[in-house]
């Protein structure tokens, strides 16, 4: 009999939760997993996600009032009809992801009397993203979410950390798993290589920086500004192309047109075909205050760009230093700039850390090892194993 698994998410929005929850959908072998997504409402999906939700719509199930955002009365609507979902399916493996689906789903998994519930973060909130007291409220409420969970899968060595150093879990009920691209999209994308020069009006001799990302403040758009003003000071023609939204946006743009920098600028909101984009990148910024994983360095490293990331969180477990691209402090726009000229001045720097970059994404961040990682884990909870040897680099 194939072991049954749920794999339960608020939302399959733009963002690297959805992009795990998908391939695990897809790759866990069907042979062993009878795989079903349980999931709220999805309302900016990428064109890959989107076309993922289409294929697997028998699989799927929707759950209004399952969301993101606090609201106590769909937040106890959702739970009760977790709860009844699960007592009625009977799922072997519950595995939620993110905050808000993860409380509710590992406690409604519980009183179904699941026999394995694993919990993903996706990212780690116990410091620098939010106020103190809401930091400490987040804590407390893994502390007690970590009662009905039998594994937390960290996506970093920091994550892992962070949750033993502040008492969320054991460090043996932590296990380390990275994540996991389909590297192909990225080391070939299909389509014609020059396409995203031209439809943004990129001449071919003009050097482009580029910023994957939520504008937000916790990403640091403002001091890839900074550094871009002194940047155009030795590379007045350089491109400085920005792909994601976020509430920022107008406050950034407005930035960019005070320090006198809108020819220099591209904002091109959120894009289906980011691997395309990224292959006119010369180099790809991450200027990130804090960051838990840093998923666009994967992306960029598996496409050859080499990267200027700061020095937080968990990217310096992602990238490199002077490998696969350059980290410097955070809120350091002098430094972000120095490290971008650098590479700008040294095509051969760039092509050496490019192809490095290539070959540190290929032994460590692969889909197929991530999924064959998170499987084993799958089964050993449900032999009652207390360990497992994964399949790391």
């Amino acid at each position: 009999m194939k072991i049954k698994v749920a794999q339960v998410i608020t939302r399959l929005d733009w963002g690297g939760a959805p992009d795990i929850v998908r391939v695990l959908c897809e790759r866990l072998d069907p042979d062993i997993y009878d795989v079903w997504l349980i999931t709220g409402p999805t309302k900016y999906s990428s064109r890959k996600t989107g076309e993922f939700l289409t294929r697997f719509r028998d699989r799927t199930i929707v759950i209004p009032c399952l969301k993101r955002d606090i609201n106590p009365f769909f937040d106890i609507l959702a739970f009760v009809k977790l709860c009844r979902l699960f007592s009625k399916e009977r799922f072997d493996v519950i595995h939620t992801h993110t905050a808000k689906a993860g409380l509710l789903g590992r406690l409604a998994g519980r009183l179904a009397g699941c026999k394995a519930i694993l919990h993903t973060p996706h990212g780690h909130n116990f410091y620098g993203y939010f106020t103190w007291l809401t930091s400490q409220a987040i804590i407390l409420i893994e502390k007690f979410a970590t009662l009905f969970t039998d594994k937390f899968i960290a996506l970093t060595e920091l994550e892992k950390k962070d949750m033993v150093r502040f008492r969320v879990a054991k460090d043996g009920k932590v296990a380390v798993i990275y994540q996991g691209l389909e590297l192909s999209d990225y080391e070939k994308p299909a389509g014609d290589p020059e396409k995203a020069r031209r439809e943004l009006n990129i001449e071919p001799d003009q050097s482009v920086v580029g910023m994957v990302g939520r504008l937000e403040a916790i990403k640091g758009p403002y001091y890839f500004v900074e550094a871009a003003y002194e940047v155009v000071k030795t590379f007045p023609r350089a491109k400085f192309v920005v792909v994601g939204e976020g509430s920022l946006r107008r406050s950034i743009e407005a930035g960019v047109e005070d320090l006198g920098l809108s020819g220099n600028f591209i904002f091109t909101g959120w894009r289906d075909d980011v691997p395309e984009v990224m292959r006119i990148f010369d180099i790809e910024v991450l200027p990130s205050l804090n960051e838990a994983v840093g998923i666009v360095l994967i992306e960029a490293q598996a496409a050859g760009v080499p990267v200027v990331a700061t020095n937080v969180g968990g990217i310096p477990e992602i990238m490199k230093d002077k490998e696969t691209g350059i980290l410097v402090p955070p809120a350091d726009s002098r430094a972000l700039s120095g490290a971008i000229i650098a590479l700008l001045s040294d095509k051969d720097s760039r092509s050496r850390m490019g192809e490095n970059g290539k070959a540190w994404v290929r032994g460590k961040f692969s889909s197929d090892m991530m999924v064959g990682n998170i499987s084993a884990l799958y089964q050993a909870i449900l032999d009652g194993q207390n360990k497992v040897r994964y399949n790391k680099p």
